[in-house]
């Protein structure tokens, strides 16, 4: 029996009409969000499903510009994002260049549909619960340039298929649990970002890699390339061969031996002996020193130098000043570049700045006095001169470096000027005493203010002057940067960072370190110091970076750096916190409170790790540092004028590559 011939027109009509029907548009690109949206939850549930412009209007969701409009990328990092994708979800997303789906809670294999999507170029999925074996079909994302999948549970080999992916600049496998060895990737000709750190990888680097850093293959056991050579290879051969030869021949007589024993036992009782010195003078100087410093906290007056002999008084009585440029207030100070701050020499007090207030070294050892605290160079003092001016005082201790050199050093800093640093007003400098005055900051440290009073009746630190906080010390270090490569603070913690009435921070303390004897500089327990860092009188910037980022650390946990619950410091602390469970833990009780902050402080929180990065050249520059934080101010101001409409910027391929 022949078809109707209706019934063969209808599926003609059909067979044409099908490519349009299934072809992806604006409202299937819209029908995978919500498919996401249900399967994951998080903040996702604040897209406003009802509003015309849906999907391109969705928090996280950037659509092309030209028409048709079409999504082109999806930001969703921190949003407390949760289960398994469905795998059909990204099916419709033919247009889709950037996922980025990076610290959320996001479990189970990855999705199939994401391999069929060829417009993709970068993948942030890092900081994730995505478990099972990196998929072979990965390699049919030819176009990508970006790869990111590490603190997952990825397991098993890393597939040798990558080695397709020849476009790829950013392939970052780290803090998963991949085992065997690492594929040739000699296909790959621009790969320039590399890590597969704390694995579980065995064998040989391949040549391909052999430029990489150590620390893109730390915590495996692979051998060769940057790392140590391979066992059996012919150098490492030879070299075992040599120190067995050399052993052979390092047999010593007995006499030899027994010389050998007494020169040591004769060689150790004199360096005991000479220790034993030592400690005695260094202990009748202590006393010394305690001595006046208990003579000093007892007086009600600033008698600093009246400790001294008669002829040494004598001296000081006719040290009068005549011009000290020191403002009442604390939020004024202006940005000026250091040129433009004049220097006064008035009888050995050496002043700074505009001519203003003027008092004489006579009114400074007169005013009364409040200690402050004792820092690391040295105690400070709240001084209230005659007519109601009140200036901080630190005399130094321990200074190790000759007059001249002290006075190029501290007249560096003197006229160094901007607005989030503590200016330098007048110094002092003698044989038995070195006094620096600086402007006096009424609201105390940032440390007061995070470990202080976590009581009834404390101030909290909200977001905005937390991060405003965070902006402002990055300015003035940056700032110091500035002036030279080897020009660096040396010792950046909370303490150092003061706060202004309104709450605008000053950086204090910057250009001592080099002026201090070793026993004077702070230790490495203080939880501030780099790794690499062996002289703590020799601070680089990439070191400052590092502090600056365990400051960055404090102020998102509230956490001092070397004093929590899980007795390790605080960065591996907040590390191993992210790599187990991103939960809501790793911040301030105080910060989560409120709301429509998380991605900004996740944002924060990724700068900050980067900075404590092991090793130095890891670690962004203060200035790379200051942008970025500049950016999530300026995103967190644009949520707070409209929280749900805005669109995220994608800003180019490595926006999301932390």
């Amino acid at each position: 029996m022949k078809p109707h011939p209706l019934l063969l027109t209808a599926i003609a009509l059909s067979l044409l009409l099908l490519p349009a029907a299934v072809k992806p548009d604006l409202s299937a690109d819209l029908s995978s969000l919500l498919t996401l949206r249900s399967a994951v939850g998080g903040r996702t549930s604040h897209w406003n499903l009802s509003s015309p412009s849906a999907p391109c209007s969705f928090f996280g969701v950037v659509c092309s510009t030209s028409s048709p409009q079409r999504v082109t990328e999806i930001h969703l990092p921190g949003a407390t994002l949760s289960g398994q994708i469905p795998p059909d979800t990204f099916q419709n997303l033919t247009l889709l260049h950037t996922l980025s789906l990076r610290f959320n809670r996001l479990s189970g294999p990855l999705p199939v549909s994401l391999f069929s999507l060829p417009s993709l170029r970068s993948l942030y999925l890092q900081q994730n619960h995505f478990s099972g074996p990196i998929p072979d079909s990965l390699s049919n994302l030819t176009g990508l340039v970006r790869l990111n999948l590490a603190g997952n549970n990825f397991s098993g080999q890393i597939p040798p298929s990558l080695n397709n992916l020849t476009r790829l600049a950013t392939l970052y496998l780290q803090y998963n649990n991949l085992s065997g060895s690492i594929p040739d990737l000699s296909n790959i000709r621009g790969l320039v970002q590399f890590n597969v750190s704390h694995n579980d990888l065995i064998g040989a680097v391949p040549e391909s890699l052999s430029t990489q850093p150590v620390s893109a293959f730390a915590g495996n056991s692979l051998c060769g390339g940057p790392l140590a050579a391979c066992s059996g290879s012919p150098s490492t051969d030879g070299a075992i061969a040599g120190v067995v030869e050399s052993k052979k021949r390092r047999k010593l007589s007995r006499g030899a031996i027994a010389g050998i024993v007494v020169g040591s036992a004769i060689g150790l009782l004199v360096i005991l002996a000479i220790l034993l010195l030592l400690l005695c003078r260094k202990k009748r100087n202590t006393e010394k020193l305690d001595s006046k410093e208990v003579d000093a906290l007892n007086r009600t007056e600033i008698a600093i130098l009246g400790e001294k002999s008669a002829g040494d008084v004598n001296n000081v009585n006719s040290l009068t000043g005549n011009g000290f440029g020191a403002k009442k207030g604390d939020d004024d100070v202006n940005g000026n570049a250091s040129g433009n701050v004049s220097v006064s020499v008035s009888k050995g007090l050496v002043c700074f700045g505009k001519t203003g207030r003027e008092f004489s070294l006579d009114d400074l050892l007169k005013a009364s006095a409040e200690v402050l605290g004792k820092g690391t160079f040295g105690t400070a003092y709240k001084a209230g001169l005659e007519g109601g001016m009140v200036v901080a005082v630190k005399r130094l201790r321990d200074v190790a470096v000759p007059e001249k050199e002290f006075r190029e050093k501290i007249e560096f800093v003197g006229r160094m000027e901007h607005e989030n640093l503590v200016p330098l007003r007048a110094y002092y400098y003698s044989r038995d005493e070195k006094l620096l005055v600086y402007d006096y900051m009424p609201m105390g440290s940032l440390s007061a203010y995070l470990h202080g009073n976590r009581g009834a009746g404390r101030t909290p630190l909200n977001w905005e002057t937390r991060s405003s906080i965070a902006l402002g010390s990055a300015r003035g270090i940056t700032h110091l940067h500035s002036q030279g490569p080897t020009v660096s603070h040396g010792n950046i913690k909370s303490s150092n960072i003061l706060l202004t009435t309104s709450h605008q921070p000053r950086v204090s303390d910057f250009g001592l370190s080099q002026l201090a004897g070793p026993n004077s500089t702070p230790n490495r327990i203080d939880g501030y110091r780099a790794p690499e860092v062996t002289d703590p009188r020799k601070i680089s910037q990439k070191a400052d970076v590092y502090s600056f980022g365990v400051m960055l650390l404090e102020l998102l946990t509230g956490k001092a750096p070397t004093h929590n619950e899980e007795g390790v410091d605080l960065p591996r602390w907040v590390q191993s916190v992210v790599r187990e469970e991103w939960t809501s833990e790793v911040f301030d009780m105080e910060l989560l409170r409120y709301n429509n902050v998380e991605e900004e402080m996740v944002q924060l929180l990724q700068l900050a790790i980067d900075c404590v990065a092991q090793y130095p050249d890891r670690r962004p520059s203060m200035g790379e540092v200051s942008s970025r934080i500049e950016d999530i101010c300026r995103y967190s101001l644009n949520q707070q004028q409209n929280p749900f409409g805005d669109v995220i910027n994608g800003g180019g391929d490595d926006s999301d590559a932390l």
